[in-house]
This record gives C-alpha cells, structure tokens and sequence, in this order.
C-alpha cells in the first residue's frame, strides 16, 4: 500500500479516490476517464488512514493536490485552497443565523467547506459544484469517506448555469470562489454577465474577475432570507470593474459586512493577495455595514465586528477600501496625509510614443518640453532625493492655444503635429477627450513624489528638479507653503513608516495605493515635523 504522505503523483491521488470507493458514485464521462487512465499505474493508497485523516477534519487529498501542482498551473482554474481557520470564522458568523435547509458550495474543489459546514449544521442538505474532473473525483472522495453521500450532490458543472431548486429553508451560500482575470473567461459568459447585470438594472464590465460572474450568479440564485460568505480578492472594492458586485451588495445581495485581512498575514498560502470575505444576507435592507480590517486570519474570530458604514455613504464612494481606514484610531499628535498634502496622480498621455521622448530625440521648442518622470524605477533610483534631470525623458506638452507659439516655434509644433496626425494619435480616446487634443495637460511639479504599484513599499523623492510625473507616479502637493526642511521630515517620515500592507494587493503580489488611500495614511502633524526638524 501507498502511505498516505507518498501522494506524490496526480496518478497517486486518482488512485487515492479509487481506494476510497469513488467508484461507486455516479461518475461523469471526464471522471470515468481520469480512473481508468490511472488505474493501474501503480499501488491503491491506505484507505484507512485517508478516511482517518478526512474524519479528522482534514484533506489530505486536497493537500496533495495543492503540492504537485504548482500555484501558477492552478491559476487558470483560479484553484486557491482555503485554511481551516477561515473557514471556521465564517461559519461562525453562519452559525448565528436561521439553521440552514441547505448549503451549496460554488467552486467546491476538494470539498473543504462543504464537510466543514456538513458538521457545523449536521441536518443541512449538500451541494457542491465544481468544473475540474480532478477536483470532482477528490470531493466525491472527501464526501463519501466522510460518510455525507446521502446528504451531498456533487455536480461537476459551471456555477452559473446550475439548477438549484427552490426550498422552504434558508441556503447557506458559501465558500471561496476561483479567482481566474477576465483574459481567460469565454466571450459567451462575458455576454451572461453583461445581459444578466442588465436585467436586474445593473452596468458590469467585461473586464470583471470570475469571481464577480458568481456574486451575480447567487443573486439570481438566492431566493429572500438566503445568506453566506464568500472569500475572494479584495480589488473588487475599488476598481472600475467591481461596481457592479458593490452595486448588488448595496442592492439585491443584501451586504451585511467586509472583513479585509492584511496581505502580510499570508491569507492563502499560494497566492500573494489582499483577501475580504464578504457576507451578505439575500433581501436584507440594513441602513449599514459592517466595515473591518484585520492583521492576521488569527484576529478574524467569528465576525461580526467592524464600524458601521451607512449604506448611503458606501453608495456615493467608488472606492471602498478608503473606507475602511475611517474607523483607524488616529493618535492626537498625528494627522492624516490629505489633511497636509493633496495626492494627484500623474497626467495620461494617451500615447506615451508620441508624447514622450528622449533628450534631443525631437526637434521641438525648450519651452514645451518637460523633464518628466515617466518609469517607476526613476524614483526608486533616485533614493531620497532627485538631483538630475539629464536622463529623465522629456513630455510634450503644447498649449491649448497654440497661437501664443512664436512664429518659429510654431512652424517646429506644427510639423511635429502633422507627423503625429499620421499615427492617428487625435483620435484615441484620451486625445479626443482632452479640451485640445495636442495638449497633455501636465500638473505643475510636485515637491514630493511617490511611486504607487509595485512589490515593495512606495518611494517619497523629493523632486529637487522640479520634474513633473506622468499616470506611473502620484505627486504630494502641499496644502499650505512648507519649508524646504519641512518637507524633508515628511519625506523622511512616509520613507520610514509606510508598509506594504497599507496598500491593496493584487494577486501576483503587486501592491497599489491610490491617491485617496495615500491621503489616509497616518503622519505626525505640522508641530510634530517641525521637532523632529529642530531635533
């Protein structure tokens, strides 16, 4: 026999299913095809310690699963395994509402909270969906080892499209469902979400997340008095793409609370990301939510915890995760940056070939060519000060009124312009969308600038040049005049203090602070920099 730690194999967890009678179960086709082409290819594992092991609590096959196959080949499936801790802190909050008739996992996997949630509500009917044979197979295993079969159904099919009767009993939707980017989501499930958001009044993006598609697929699911959890990536909270989820939180899906858990915290062991679990009760109409951030997946408890955010509030933001910053105990002697310094981002070219060049690449007037930083790594090179500007490259910026050129400088812009007529460049969407498409629109130079994305925290330069700083960078303008020593301390301070996990983060670790989560971050006020000077 095959101990159960020598899961080394695919073939040996296929295997592992057999020996735990997966075979008496009703198979689909791609099921049937992966145990008859890894019957024979080596020894059944232990029977009796997996069963032991999945009567524990525990999954050993799911853990084999998670190790022979690497995070990046697990990606397109959006397969992350979720630890037990998590899994218990939402079925606590569960557990403190209406015993469930029923409990559907989306996105089941390995079957990890459909036999958690089995033994916190024992008279529950199952279902779990799932799209992976693989996976299939591993979840039947779990199910019957576990003794659930005359409760599970396990189907292997897409969420979206499921057929899930309705009951008399409140469904407990729950789980964690894949995290696969729009790149890899089929154009005809693009189109479900789009017209399916539109019948219930809502605009989605094709660029959503999958993720997103299966909060919309529960709202037109659940039925009232319906609830649950789901664990995914935090982005949704703020970009563009996520309106739609926070839209039918507010709305249909009934939000009832966001628990974001701090990136350093490792919430799932195989992808680097800011993780929420959101819950939500189906037809509820709170005139709140429950807002929290968390250290650890340790702090989570059961729930239930966070400062109440009104619903009209969290309707008139696009970005929630600022938010979640307001009930931050601030001490009396700090201030939040915004109170000091606005944060802009950096202006949009539309066509950085076109508007941004080298020194001396293009023959136009001195007069509008600017120093600019235009790359991330300008700032991170500088270290804390950025003395030079011979290397930086040069941003184009026309006026509005081209008129108020001399007449020789006019004759080099207008060649210039006629040159970049010929890429079409008038016509993408930011240059017809600006008062002169010619004209970028530089901000005057800031006297600190800040990179805002990358895997490390941001760099705060001060801008001893007077550079400006297109979209890659954000630029802190101050409120009130500082002093040039002033601003040093600041400088010195956001260099010191600011972590990576105050910003959002992506999977694939990297981290983002837009303008209004930058003007939250906490400083020393204006007394406070100024000892600090004197010091």
């Amino acid at each position: 026999m095959v101990r159960m730690g020598q899961l080394q194999t695919l073939g040996d967890v296929v295997r592992a299913t057999i020996s735990l009678g997966v075979e008496a179960e009703a198979l689909t086709d791609a099921e049937r095809a992966l145990v008859d082409e890894h019957r024979n290819g080596g020894e059944l594992p232990d029977t009796a310690s997996l069963g032991a092991k999945i009567l524990a609590g525990g999954d050993p096959l799911g853990d084999a699963y998670a190790e022979i196959v690497s995070a990046t080949d697990r990606r397109p499936l959006g397969q992350t395994y979720t630890p037990s801790p998590i899994i218990e802190s939402m079925l606590s909050w569960a557990a403190r509402r209406p015993n469930p008739g029923r409990i559907v996992d989306p996105g089941a996997g390995s079957g990890r909270y459909l036999l958690a949630a089995a033994r916190a509500f024992p008279d529950a009917d199952l279902v779990a969906l799932e799209i992976d044979a693989l996976s299939g197979l591993m979840l039947r295993a779990n199910v019957r080892a576990a003794g659930l079969s005359d409760r599970a159904t396990v189907v292997l099919g897409d969420y979206r499209s499921a057929n899930l009767a309705h009951i008399d009993a409140p469904t407990l939707y729950i789980g964690n469902p894949p995290y696969v980017r729009h790149h890899q989501i089929d154009a005809e499930w693009k189109e479900w979400l789009i017209s399916t958001a539109m019948a219930r009044g809502y605009r989605a993006s094709k660029l959503a997340g999958l993720h997103i598609h299966f909060f919309l697929a529960t709202a037109e699911h659940a039925r009232e008095g319906d609830y649950g959890a789901f664990i995914t990536s935090s982005e949704w909270m703020d970009v563009n793409y996520g309106s739609v989820l926070r839209e039918l939180l507010l709305g249909s899906l009934g939000g009832t609370e966001i628990h974001v858990i701090e990136p350093k915290s490792e919430t799932f062991t195989d992808a680097m990301t800011t993780g929420a679990i959101t819950c939500f009760q189906i037809g509820g109409a709170e005139p709140s939510m429950r807002l929290r951030r968390v250290e650890s997946v340790e702090a989570l408890g059961g729930l239930g915890l966070g400062a109440e955010v009104s619903r009209a509030r969290l309707a008139e933001s696009s970005r929630w995760s600022v938010l979640m910053r307001t009930a931050v105990q601030i001490p009396d002697d700090h201030i939040e940056l915004g109170e000091l310094c606005r944060v802009h981002r950096g202006s949009v070219t539309g066509a950085n070939a076109v508007w941004v060049a080298r020194p001396g690449a293009v023959e136009l007037p001195e007069s509008v060519l600017f120093p600019s930083v235009t790359k991330a790594r300008e700032l991170f090179k500088a270290g804390e000060r950025l003395t030079e500007e011979g290397d930086l490259r040069r941003v184009i910026d026309l006026p509005v009124d081209l008129d108020t050129l001399s007449p020789e400088d006019r004759k080099l812009v207008d060649r210039f312009l006629r040159a970049a007529k010929r890429s079409n460049v008038q016509d993408g969407y930011v240059a017809a969308n600006r008062r002169a498409w010619w004209s970028v629109g530089l901000r005057k130079a800031a006297p600190i600038l800040a990179t805002y994305m990358a895997r490390r925290p941001p760099a705060f330069v001060l801008n001893d040049v007077e550079a400006r700083h297109i979209n890659i960078a954000h630029g802190l303008y101050p409120r009130e005049e500082l002093s040039p020593v002033i601003l040093e301390a600041l400088a010195l301070h956001l260099r010191s203090a600011v972590e990576l996990s105050q910003g959002r983060t992506y999977a694939g670790g990297l981290t983002k602070f837009e303008p209004r989560e930058m003007e939250r971050l906490t400083i020393p006020d204006l007394s406070q920099l100024r000892a600090a000077v004197e010091v």
